[in-house]
């Protein structure tokens, strides 16, 4: 099948969130068969910084839910979202 890289946005509670330590739980909390590619910063409004998370998993029904699930259990976040996906060639 092959593997794809998704987006998954975890938006901050407040703009007091660390988010280095944020960042750090990631990397801990990525499920087996998940590679983490990068995490990037995008300012939001009123000094809200959200963080997109991509990772590379596999081509299957599925795929994110995992890291999905873990994300959304870190502290000092309120919501995650899969943006976008896109197949690796």
């Amino acid at each position: 099948m092959g593997e794809v890289v998704a987006t998954i946005k975890l938006m901050p509670e407040s703009p007091d969130v660390d988010l280095e330590s944020i960042k750090a739980e990631i990397g801990k909390s990525i499920p087996e068969n998940t590679e983490l590619h990068k995490i990037e910063e995008e300012p939001i409004a009123f000094g809200l910084v959200a963080l997109n998370v991509m990772v590379v998993v596999e081509d299957e029904e599925g795929g994110t839910e995992q890291a999905e699930e873990n994300f959304s259990k870190l502290p000092g976040i309120a919501s995650i979202e899969v943006v976008d996906v896109r197949r690796l060639m």
